[in-house]
């Protein structure tokens, strides 16, 4: 898929409705990865309009892993998919740019994973639904890894979109930052 056929899938898949009811908590967290996912979509257009497919292909990455964690826990409708393949060749003027954002991205996913814990007590269900954001978030780190060196632009869409999954459940308040708060939007 080219990045701007992904940039356009994702505006559309974007506009999710909540499924959770306003003026409650859980509204207001639907609220707020909702605008995160536009501010996502908005980015990658903006990005990709100046030319830089490197920036676009993370923030339409980033802000997919957002919609479908959202989606993962109940927040808005659909189903979690998983991030397309991107069969474009970037202009060779971008390649130092994407090498730096691609191992910057995996460094930063890795710190990010190792500086979280679960919060809710191990018996609930918010527990499991903690878990599974956390194991989402190391499958997209495992799978990134895999296309390096050789597949950057890949590698950095798989490891923008399990970061999104990550930055989601610690913005709905299933982990405790044990690690650099930098590292999330919270």
């Amino acid at each position: 898929m080219l990045i701007d056929a992904y940039g356009k899938v994702f505006a559309k898949d974007s506009g999710s409705e909540k499924t959770v009811p306003n003026n409650t908590v859980l509204g207001q967290t639907a609220d707020e990865i909702a605008k995160m996912v536009s501010c996502y979509a908005s980015d990658g257009r903006v990005f990709f309009k100046k030319g830089d497919l490197v920036n676009a292909a993370a923030s339409f990455a980033y802000g997919y892993g957002w919609l479908d964690a959202g989606r993962c826990l109940g927040y808005l409708a659909g189903s979690p998919s998983a991030p397309p393949e991107i069969d474009e060749s970037l202009p060779e003027s971008l390649a130092e740019h994407l090498t730096e954002k691609t191992y910057r991205y995996q460094r930063m996913l890795t710190n990010a994973l190792d500086g979280v814990t679960p919060a809710p007590d191990p018996e609930t269900a918010m527990y499991a639904a903690a878990s599974t954001i956390h194991a989402t978030g190391h499958a997209y780190l495992t799978r990134g890894t895999t296309h390096l060196p050789d597949d950057l632009i890949n590698a950095l869409v798989l490891f923008s979109y399990g970061y999104g999954w990550l930055d989601c459940g610690v913005r709905a308040g299933l982990f405790s930052i044990s690690g650099d708060r930098h590292l999330f939007t919270i």
